[in-house]
């Protein structure tokens, strides 16, 4: 039985050294020439060379095949030519040998492949590195070394084992660096939601690994601002910025300031336009802009936005000369975006351009395990802020939440209300310790804002009941149905599945119980108005 039976063929990809691969005449076979010298190894036999190079060095590339056909006559080298004007540009680099690894044909499961990084500038083999690290290219790497004195020229080769789950101290270390930076972007609150604990571990790794712009959704008060000026913090904690965190709400921008506002203008540029404006895009070079409610923005400045985020250049109000700027961007928004580019008022190419990561931040209602270790770090950060330490005791802790992690507790605010809440309650206790009366007057005060604010909202869900159901299955409701039933619908909207709305309905009655179906519970209760989970999302 053969070699070839019992081994897949081994296929290696380098890049041709354009000083190191140099030799000429008989002295050549004495010097050590990485791509020549991989061949002279008895225990590497390779099956297929797949050699990169610049047009210009063709003659050397040909030198170099015909010298491996010599001392390996089994091995095919084959020829790729790869476009590198300036082998330094890390962009272009990256770019010429990504292309490469998506238009080579791999075929794990009948050939084994080597990436060899010894030759190439020293940006084409970090390339080179990453893109077989990420499996863009999925071989092992190989390094070649110079011989030792008075040893063949063939020198050394290694392979680097990619693994870093083999290596413990590096990958623990690893792990120890992720877990800082989440915890970092949740300003050191120990979360307990396993849905917003995924999210933000994901949103770190993103937001260290891309310059992409981030698309940060969700409501008023979810913490979109906080969030963003943590990613900044924790890029610069990371080297990978030096710029500024430069930041607007959109809503704020109106008419011809709007322009002038993103982009500058020049002296003169309009009427009162009395200096030059830098603009908030120049300002954000080399940092992170964040462009709050971005749906909020004019169509003329969408427009600007798209080019800038596209190219690093727009045109500042009443110049005839582009601007520069490469800034990351972040976007955060309350508004469908979806909806608006239907509507005619958002740029559907800007939505493609922002929304490649997109995450969504649930509300305070939505987090209620999340209520208490919020509790503490707003307790905690009033301490700091006002320079006295404030505490809840036993039972005034245990009444407010009680109060905030019930169904009955909208959290219109979200963390907005939360912080006011505890603000209040700080500022109001007698010392330094809260107690069962702030807590009294502060649960009222609450139900009376957010029962005051939610009658719109209930005559909206009526509707929308009314809607579902049909007017005349509707009229047949006693008002006390109408309700409970309305509320029902309401939760399921906002649900993902029937067992996150029965769970969030059923809360309290569930912890008095050892077992329970929230799920089937709620579907038997939804089936009795002829209503399904399936129906309430339009899909049944």
């Amino acid at each position: 039985m053969t070699r070839e039976d019992l081994v897949k063929p081994l296929v290696c990809i380098g890049m041709l050294g354009t000083t190191l691969d140099q030799g000429s005449g008989v002295g050549r076979w004495n010097r050590w020439r990485p791509s020549v010298s991989l061949f002279q190894h008895e225990d590497l036999l390779i099956d297929r060379f797949e050699l990169m190079f610049q047009s210009r060095f063709t003659p050397l590339a040909q030198q170099v095949t015909e010298d491996i056909a010599r001392i390996s006559p089994r091995t095919e080298v084959r020829h790729h030519l790869v476009d590198l004007p300036n082998p330094w540009d890390f962009e272009r680099v990256y770019a010429e040998l990504h292309d490469f690894a998506r238009r080579y044909p791999f075929d794990t499961d009948r050939e084994d492949y080597l990436v060899h990084i010894t030759t190439g500038s020293h940006v084409a083999q970090i390339c080179s590195f990453l893109l077989t690290e990420s499996r863009h290219m999925p071989a092992r790497l190989l390094q070649g070394s110079p011989p030792r004195a008075d040893t063949p020229p063939s020198g050394r080769y290694a392979e680097i084992d990619l693994d870093l789950s083999r290596y413990d101290q590096i990958f623990a270390r690893f792990q120890e660096e992720s877990r800082e930076g989440v915890s970092y972007l949740k300003a050191g609150v120990e979360t307990l939601d396993a849905g917003f604990n995924a999210m933000i571990a994901q949103i770190e790794r993103v937001a260290l690994a891309s310059t992409a712009p981030l698309l940060l959704t969700g409501p008023t008060g979810a913490g979109k601002t906080q969030l963003a000026r943590r990613i900044y913090d924790l890029k610069i904690k990371r080297r990978q910025v030096e710029g500024r965190f430069v930041e607007v709400n959109c809503a704020t921008l109106r008419g011809d300031g709007a322009m002038s506002t993103l982009f500058g203008h020049t002296k003169g540029a309009y009427t009162g336009a009395v200096r030059e404006r830098e603009g908030l895009l120049r300002a954000a070079d080399g940092g992170v802009l964040f462009l709050d409610e971005i749906g909020e923005l004019g169509l003329d400045e969408q427009a600007m936005l798209l080019r800038a985020l596209e190219s690093g250049r727009f045109m500042p109000v009443g110049s005839d000369r582009e601007a520069s700027s490469r800034f990351q961007l972040i976007a955060g928004t309350n508004r469908a975006l979806r909806e608006r580019v239907a509507q005619g008022e958002f740029r559907e190419d800007l939505l493609a351009r922002v929304n490649l990561w997109s995450f969504e931040l649930p509300g305070l209602a939505q987090r209620r395990a999340d209520i208490e270790p919020n509790l503490d770090f707003e307790l905690d950060r009033w301490s700091q802020g006002s320079g006295e330490r404030v505490t809840m005791n036993k039972e005034a802790r245990t009444r407010y939440l009680s109060f905030a992690m019930s169904p009955s507790s909208s959290w219109r605010g979200n963390f907005r209300d939360l912080n006011a809440s505890v603000t209040r309650m700080a500022t109001l206790a007698g010392g330094g310790r809260i107690g069962v009366d702030e807590v009294r007057d502060e649960v009222a005060r609450l139900e009376r804002d957010w029962g005051a604010a939610s009658a719109p909202e209930r005559r909206d869900e009526l509707a929308a009941l009314e809607s579902l159901l049909g007017a005349e299955a509707y009229a047949g409701l006693d008002r006390f149905d109408r309700a409970q039933l309305a509320e029902v619908v309401s939760v399921c909207a906002e649900s993902r599945s029937l067992s996150e709305a029965g769970r969030e309905l059923f809360s309290e009655s569930r912890k008095r119980k050892k077992s329970s179906n929230d799920a089937d519970r709620l579907r038997k209760y939804l089936a009795k108005f002829d209503l399904s989970f399936d129906a309430i999302h339009g899909r049944g």
